[in-house]
């Protein structure tokens, strides 16, 4: 394992080194969303309707379960060749993936694909923890916290414009390019300090045991109230497998010389509390970044580009609070000020959106959004700093593969289950407006808002509630899952010194080990 000094007297990075990370985490983020819009066509190109979902799913899968692995590699064998592999490993399955004949092999690939794209974020946000000096990472997180809300709205935007201008294989081929400059910069700009090696052994069974229950979870979350019940066999013996897998992880960790998730980390109570938080608010933010265009098409009548542009409230809130808490988060007693303040801001945001109905003013639905973007930047923003500040150096690459993939499983489940109480509402309030065999119709013949056209107004206006009855039983799941973010953050402890310095090792408890320390 290699470690880093923990001194804070590290000089600037080269900025080509810099933009090299950062594209890393722009391509990580964008492709999650570009293939959305194009799926549709490659569908019409492969055939393969049947096995649709699991182009996506097989992203899903592989990138959750290789997001830890990636982050303690880096700490073991240097996070700088870590995070290059992990693009090149990337790059090779969306080259592939645009090649692929049919869609047995896209799904195969894009499989691929999202091993290395787990290794994109945690690999980045690890060397920019160890490579950035901390007075200089409030100003790195503030460019994340811009590019993320961009790749999430462009995403889908430049997936359909190349589709409809190129071919849907350009979704994937636009990523070479990029990442290629990507390898080139982080090659040429990042220089890591060396340092001895700690042998350590390979923690084999954190891997097996962690990345069953990922998939089991992810699986699901994909899966439960869309392809299957929720308390069908297979989604209650998948949920049972993956709880039984987790908590071996956690028994094996303990004992583990070199852990795959050192626990060590939450010895840390901001730590521990900053991805309560973070698991909670990708829950919050997919759901409404999943299901609020559905109310803007549906109710409102604007198309699928212009229902994502109406988004842009909440995205710009996203961006513009990042950009200030990071700056922000250095004063003292940050760790608790702003997750707090996150947290009623969210709570406020999510509130606000049980207001849209029927009738509501496309320009008001569309700015109430704004608030639930701004609480959230400002728990994302908070919540990423303060884990950086919250754990020593050597750990910064199992630290961050922490965050990210609890981000993403919240995000996966909040998506899953937030769904699943959007589609029990419609259908029920369908049912109500139209009678039972009417809303099997309509909800079983592939609805979409340019069908709805084509309907009588009376059924349009059932629909219109339908959608809106659906948002709010969303959103009511998301007011929930914000007063609980409100109420871990209390349990914040404020520091007296800057979120942004990065703390020692700890000191080694009776009976452990240097080397399980360090690992």
């Amino acid at each position: 394992m290699t470690t880093e000094p923990v001194a804070d007297d590290r000089p600037k990075p080269p900025l080509i080194g810099v933009i090299g990370l950062m594209l890393g985490i722009f391509l990580a983020a964008l492709d999650g969303q570009i293939i959305g819009t194009a799926l549709p066509t490659v569908v019409g190109d492969l055939g393969g309707l049947e096995h649709l979902a699991w182009a996506v799913t097989a992203y899903l899968l592989t990138s959750a379960a290789a997001t830890p692995l990636w982050g303690r590699l880096g700490d073991l064998y240097g996070r700088k060749g870590a995070y290059q592999w992990a693009v090149v490993v990337f790059l090779a399955g969306t080259a592939l993936s645009g090649l692929a004949q049919d869609m047995t092999e896209l799904i195969a690939f894009r499989a691929l694909q999202g091993v290395g794209a787990g290794g994109l974020m945690v690999g980045a946000l690890s060397v920019i923890g160890v490579l950035v000096p901390a007075s200089d990472r409030g100003r790195v997180q503030s460019v994340i916290g811009v590019l993320m809300p961009v790749a999430f709205v462009g995403g889908p935007l430049l997936g359909g414009f190349l589709t409809d201008r190129l071919s849907w294989r350009w979704a994937f081929y636009v990523n070479l390019p990029v990442g290629l400059f990507a390898l080139f910069a982080v090659g040429v700009g990042v220089r890591l300090a060396k340092a001895e090696p700690v042998r350590a052994p390979f923690d084999r069974a954190g891997v097996a045991l962690l990345t069953t229950g990922i998939l089991g979870l992810t699986l699901v979350g994909s899966w439960g109230g869309t392809q299957y019940a929720w308390t069908s066999p297979l989604i209650l013996g998948t949920a049972l497998v993956a709880v039984a897998a987790l908590a071996g992880f956690v028994r094996t960790e303990r004992r583990a010389p070199g852990p795959l998730i050192p626990p060590t980390l939450f010895r840390s109570r901001n730590f521990t509390v900053s991805q309560v938080l973070g698991f909670l608010t990708g829950a919050v933010m997919i759901a409404l970044i999943g299901y609020v265009p559905q109310y803007f098409q549906f109710v409102q009548g604007v198309s699928p580009t212009t229902g994502g542009l109406l988004l842009l409230p909440l995205m710009l809130g996203m961006m513009g609070t990042q950009l200030v808490t990071a700056r922000l988060m250095g004063r003292p007693g940050g760790e608790r000020r702003y997750p707090l303040l996150g947290g009623v801001l969210t709570l406020t945001g999510a509130a606000l959106l049980l207001l849209l109905g029927t009738d509501t003013p496309v320009a008001l639905a569309s700015g109430l959004t704004a608030v639930a973007g701004i609480g959230i930047g400002l728990l994302m923003q908070s919540t990423m700093l303060t884990s950086m500040g919250s754990v020593p150096l050597q750990d910064m690459g199992a630290a961050m593969g922490v965050v990210t993939l609890l981000r993403s499983i919240g995000g996966s489940l909040g998506m899953a289950a937030l769904g699943a109480a959007y589609t029990a509402r419609l259908t029920a309030s369908l049912e109500e407006r139209v009678g039972p065999a009417e809303a099997a119709r309509l909800t079983g013949g592939g609805l979409t808002p340019a069908s709805l056209a084509g309907l009588p107004t009376t059924v349009r206006h059932a629909v219109g509630s339908a959608v809106t009855s659906g948002l709010h039983a969303t959103v009511v799941g998301g007011v929930a899952l914000a007063a609980v973010a409100t109420a871990v953050a209390c349990l914040a402890r404020p520091n007296a010194n800057p979120v942004l310095a990065p703390s020692p090792a700890p000191a080694p408890s009776p009976g452990e080990s240097p080397v399980s320390q360090q690992a």
